[in-house]
């Protein structure tokens, strides 16, 4: 017996599937984009809506007229690896493993074999899982590779993003020529102890206490002369090393030329807002700038009264001004969300190899990048979205970067995950003004593994206490930064404990000049003991996993060097122009 189908049912399906897919499709188009831009090493001072004269940032202060300006926003870290890990994952970076006790706290090779383990979980990753078309473009500097040089297991990919246009790593001194470089040759070799022991051998052998055979020392001296000539021939090539611009998961210039990446990145970010206007997309636009070394592309160079690193400032609000013009022209402006922050402070020990300063300004606020200082920690935090965040508002309630992941997971549809501790809070209610106050209770600020600060903001209060367990030891005379390290460390040998920790209130004192005591603050021993207790509740959440720090994994492995052409080679080439 043959079965017909009406002419009515099939009407009816037809229906049922269009129907279905305009549900979809609305569903879609109902979510929001998001364009999240994270500058590198810009203090919150060189903004002219923080408060900047001198330098011109007209497209980055519409995007705070047009949205809401965070006052007291705060990186997770005061560096650049673990505060991106932090960022991406809305976890403080030493439950990612994005800490050790090795300085500095970042990686410093392509060819090392720590990153963001696989098993993190990025906003990126999630809203992909919901429909998202994703994209990174610009700096990483989670890591690479594992076990060998293609294997690319600490990747942009494996975290969520579709599209990867970057550096892997980030912009040193050496990949700029003419600028130095960061590794000296006297940290790696002990100069001084060497001298000693062999000038101590040599008395003790003309007093007749020991004897020195002549091919000994022979020996000994070629064995440094080798050594030596290691070192430097490595620190030479270097660039080829660490240098390279990739294209998903091909290299394709390498070393880098620095002048126009940031034009080239701008025109990467937006053919990729161009290709995907018809879908819901995230578009994280890491810029290089304004990192060492300083670069300004030619059309910048020379138009800020503050050399190449307001220029460099210059061409980043330029960047910022061509992205949100491309929203405007896609009409996409009243259904994305745009942020912009730095990862860290300005890096006030900047100084070119020739001596000019480049270092940024970090307003009001104490010391900077690699300490947590408010200098260190206090970044820019502006969000734009027009029809859903009122506009001009400004914030102070303590908020962190971290707080993007529980924000975004939510926009996209998802739910934030509930297996792993999640120390970012949702902004939404707070931007929107349907909350007054922050969800941020404690913060806790880490130098590498090390817990440096605690930050309360009491319930009922308008207080904000901080409290320093140890600070870096500012040498010589000014007391501004590290100068003798070019980066702050933390480790012992570096730092000064206090006993009882130095506490600010920085509501009154936000730049944290005057340090309190018991008899300048009655309920000094309270306050501490508060903080102190919660400072012993979130360590006992920390649960000990493989830092990612560690020796093994930050040093160089010829084994895992990406190249475009044979090692052999010096790996170079200029694919992509």
């Amino acid at each position: 017996m043959k079965s017909t189908c009406r002419p009515s049912s099939v009407l009816l399906l037809l229906l049922l599937l269009l129907m279905e897919v305009s549900r979809v499709s609305l569903q879609e188009s109902s979510k929001p984009n998001f364009v999240l831009i994270m500058v590198d090493d810009m203090g919150i001072g060189d903004l002219g809506c923080y408060g900047n004269k001198t330098l011109r940032t007209p497209n980055i202060d519409q995007l705070a007229q047009e949205g809401v300006k965070l006052t007291h926003h705060i990186a997770a870290a005061s560096l650049c690896t673990p505060s991106r890990a932090a960022f991406l994952t809305g976890r403080y970076p030493i439950r990612s493993g994005i800490s050790g006790r090795v300085r500095p706290g970042v990686f410093l090779f392509t060819a090392a074999s720590g990153g963001l383990p696989s098993h993190e979980v990025t906003f990126a990753k999630i809203a992909q899982q919901q429909g998202y078309e994703t994209a990174l473009i610009g700096k990483w500097h989670l890591g690479l590779n594992c076990e060998h040089s293609d294997d690319h297991c600490h990747h942009p990919s494996n975290h969520g993003f579709n599209y990867f246009f970057g550096i892997p790593l980030t912009h040193l001194r050496d990949c700029q020529p003419g600028h130095g470089t960061v590794f000296h040759i006297e940290k790696y070799l002990p100069y001084r102890t060497m001298a000693v022991v062999l000038v101590s051998a040599v008395i003790l052998h003309y007093l007749g206490i020991i004897t020195i055979g002549r091919g000994l020392v022979v020996s000994l001296l070629l064995l440094l002369v080798v050594v030596t000539a290691v070192i430097a021939g490595f620190i030479m090539i270097i660039p080829n090393l660490n240098c390279l611009l990739i294209r998903n998961h091909k290299v394709v210039e390498q070393p880098y030329t620095s002048e126009n990446l940031t034009q080239r990145m701008t025109h990467e970010a937006v053919d990729f807002l161009e290709r995907n206007s018809a879908r819901p997309f995230l578009l994280f636009f890491s810029f290089i700038q304004v990192h060492t070394a300083m670069f300004a592309s030619a059309a910048f160079r020379g138009t800020s009264r503050h050399g190449i690193y307001g220029d460099a400032v210059h061409e980043v609000d330029w960047s910022v001004g061509q992205i949100t013009q491309t929203l405007q022209r896609l009409k996409l402006t009243e259904n994305t969300l745009v942020y912009l922050t730095s990862d860290q402070g300005a890096h006030l020990e900047e100084i070119s190899a020739s001596g000019e300063v480049h270092r940024g300004w970090n307003g009001i606020y104490k010391a900077g990048k690699s300490t947590s200082w408010e200098g260190g920690i206090r970044v820019p935090g502006i969000l734009r979205w027009p029809g859903k965040l009122p506009r001009g508002r400004q914030i102070d309630e303590p908020t962190s970067n971290m707080d993007l992941f529980p924000t975004v997971v939510r926009l996209s549809g998802a739910s934030v995950p509930e297996d792993r501790d999640i120390d970012g809070h949702d902004l939404m209610d707070l931007l929107q003004g349907k909350a007054e106050r922050s969800k941020h209770e404690f913060l806790f600020h880490y130098c590498n593994s090390y817990l440096n600060a605690v930050r309360w903001h009491p319930q009922n209060s308008n207080s904000v206490w901080k409290a320093l367990y140890f600070t870096p030891n500012f040498y010589p005379e000014n007391e501004t930064a590290c100068f003798h390290t070019h980066v702050c460390f933390c480790s012992p040998d570096y730092v000064t404990y206090h006993d009882p920790p130095l506490l600010f209130e920085l509501t009154s004192d936000p730049s944290e000049t005057t340090a309190l005591t018991p008899d300048t603050e009655p309920a000094f021993h309270s306050i501490l003991a508060v903080m102190n207790e919660a400072a012993e509740r979130h360590k006992e959440s920390v649960k000990p996993v493989e830092s990612q720090f560690s020796l093994w994994n930050v040093m160089w492995k010829p084994w895992l060097q990406p190249c475009c052409s044979t090692l052999s080679q010096l790996c170079q080439c200029q694919e992509d122009h």
